[in-house]
């Protein structure tokens, strides 16, 4: 039967854990927690550990852990139902009456877990077969031994269009199964299924009680339209709330201790990094993190540390991290913030320093209201007073958003205080003797000031140069916001392609990201508002010259939409080719083969022809 989680949480908070395993388990209280001798080996010093605030308990000599019902089921061999109905009956809350569609919702969840689990089984098995030896040197080369494979389950799905399929139906699964388990993509035209992964190395994602609930891809072939590839929403995973890497982040969690942190990063390879080294560490399933998902960080720890690249992505993800906690922010419940620097990320300082530089970057870290403060300070210029006055508005506006009234009204000093620290007036410059002119010789010179915002942006403005053609797709895409939102992570990931582009592209992904509603009229004000209005003007000029036909005032918004995503898929294809042609000359130094980069080579050329000559724009380009 299924019970909601409601009801489970109902019976647990009514019950508390060192009372029910202490019934048959010998405890003693040891600090916040309760310690004995595992129910589950043969001991003489004690290495079983229930905390009853956390909820959960923890043995480190089977490595078993979980949450009162796992313990019923894991000591006396009961049932998930059988472990609810005697909790329930102990706690005097009502089983809910039978409702039997739940029931076969729940013997059909089983049905897409068990072949998830068949699925990460073969996955498991493919990497270690001849079809998966580039995935092996892969890791390898990225620093993961064939060890530790095993730890993380780590997998392969060869390029096959059905390999999968082919041994799941053999096995006796059903497509419209596997299709349900985002196992299999069902074509719209109604055509046979075939696998969702296909020539990439396999994460599987498991979910609160360490249950395969789908999994993680990262691509073989560089120019892969996705790097890296979730399964889809299901019966089984919310990508909302779910958090890869868990069931290991709390063990790890645990054994650390309360000094322990929990660290949260941005992929697959970072996760595995984390916890080789010791950290305990998980990461969202998106772009950024959900309410749901800072609430799972919560329940784990006080203050979990937010951890981002350096550059212009992870800086908005870090933005888009702020914004979303504000008004969850409470006493007890907030996040710290790392920021990996270098260039690195967790994965390449493993590899490259070792376990204690990571550990000692991840421990760098920066307190929730001093990088509100830091991010506001420096979304614009600050050295006027009116640009100082909206500085204070917008700190103003940010403690605002917090819903704790007490914690609203500390961070609205706290960042009083850090405004008044930053610009408090400084003293008077000593008078020059002769006024305002500086002496050589005989002569007199005038001196001249520092510069002002409307001189630097004069300047930028001397030495840009807008390609045609990324200012094409940036002037539509400000008449258009929404044609952005099929392409979101790649434009996250490369803009407009231009780089002249770069910060009107991070504001934008900005705000169409955090905005709740963004039109034309309202992006192009924040643009205008946003010191922006002279590059407008240049991509006004720019895009007249690319010959998009999208511009054209007689076609229609489908066929704009059609085409503008042609032309930007066809620049983050290029971008994508000079990547690859950058491994490629690495590989070419080593001695390796270079038929790879002859045909990167070939292939970004004749697309970078086409861009540069407009034939990108024809049918056959």
């Amino acid at each position: 039967m299924r019970y909601d989680e409601r009801f489970l949480e109902e019976v647990k908070g009514r019950l508390r854990l060192s009372d029910v395993i202490g019934k048959t388990v010998k405890l003693r209280r040891q600090g916040r927690e309760f310690v004995g001798l595992s129910p589950f080996n043969k001991e003489k010093s004690p290495s079983f550990f229930v905390n009853d605030d956390k909820g959960f308990f923890h043995d480190f000599s089977s490595g078993k852990h979980g949450d009162l019902i796992a313990f019923l089921q894991e000591t006396e061999r009961l049932s998930f139902t059988e472990a609810v109905e005697r909790l329930a009956a102990e706690a005097g809350v009502p089983l809910p009456a039978p409702d039997p569609q739940a029931e076969a919702q729940d013997k059909a969840r089983q049905s897409l877990a068990d072949w998830l689990e068949t699925a990460a089984t073969w996955y498991e098995a493919e990497l270690r077969r001849p079809v998966g030896r580039a995935a092996r040197d892969y890791l390898v080369q990225r620093g993961l031994p064939e060890s530790e494979w095993a730890r993380f389950r780590i997998g392969f799905a060869p390029a096959g269009r059905t390999a999968l399929k082919d041994y799941l139906v053999a096995k006796g699964a059903l497509a419209p199964e596997l299709v349900a388990a985002g196992l299999l993509i069902a074509p719209e035209d109604g055509g046979s299924p075939y696998d969702r992964f296909r020539d990439r190395i396999l994460f599987p994602i498991a979910d609160g009680r360490d249950r395969i609930v789908s999994f993680g891809g990262r691509a073989m072939d560089p120019r892969a339209a996705a790097k890296y590839l979730n399964g889809p929403d299901s019966p089984l995973f919310d990508k909302g709330r779910t958090l890869f890497g868990l069931p290991e982040a709390r063990r790890l969690l645990h054994a650390g201790g309360a000094d322990a942190a929990l660290v949260v990063v941005e992929g697959y390879m970072d996760v595995v990094a984390c916890q080789r080294a010791g950290v305990a560490a998980v990461a969202a399933m998106g772009t950024s993190l959900t309410e749901g998902q800072m609430e799972m960080l919560w329940r784990l720890h006080a203050e979990p540390t937010l951890c981002f690249d350096g550059d212009r992505a992870g800086m908005q993800a870090a933005s888009r991290a702020i914004d979303r906690a504000l008004p969850l922010l409470k006493a007890g419940r907030s996040f710290r913030f790392a920021i990996v620097t270098g260039g690195k990320d967790p994965d390449d300082i493993l590899r490259e320093q070792g376990a204690a530089a990571l550990k000692s970057q991840l421990a760098a870290t920066t307190p929730f209201v001093d990088a509100l403060f830091r991010r506001e300070r420096d979304a614009v210029a600050t050295e006027t007073p009116e640009q100082r006055a909206g500085l204070r508005k917008r700190l103003r506006e940010a403690a605002g958003a917090i819903a704790d009234g007490d914690l609203q009204a500390e961070y609205r000093q706290a960042l009083n205080t850090r405004y008044d620290a930053q610009f408090a007036p400084a003293p008077p410059p000593p008078r020059p003797e002769r006024g305002p002119w500086r002496g050589r010789g005989k002569a007199w010179e005038p001196v001249i000031g520092p510069s002002t915002p409307e001189g630097r942006a004069g300047a930028r403005r001397l030495t840009r140069t807008v390609k045609s053609v990324p200012a094409a797709l940036a002037r539509w895409a400000i008449h258009d916001p929404g044609v952005l939102d099929d392409h979101l992570e790649a434009f996250e990931a490369r803009g407009f392609g231009d780089p002249a582009l770069s910060d009107l592209a991070g504001t934008i992904i900005r705000l169409r990201l955090t905005a709740e509603r963004l039109d034309t009229e309202g992006l192009q004000r924040h643009l205008a508002d946003s010191e922006f209005s002279a590059l407008l003007i240049d991509i006004d000029r720019a895009a007249t010259l690319a010959g998009a036909p999208f511009m054209k005032p007689d076609v229609t918004l489908a066929a704009a939409r059609s085409q503008w995503s042609r032309a930007f898929e066809a620049l983050s294809r290029l971008a994508a080719l000079d990547e690859a042609l950058t491994a490629a000359r690495e590989d070419l130094v080593g001695g390796k083969d270079s038929s790879a980069h002859r045909q990167f080579k070939l292939e970004r050329d004749r697309l970078r022809r086409a861009v540069e000559t407009g034939t990108i724009w024809t049918e056959d380009s």
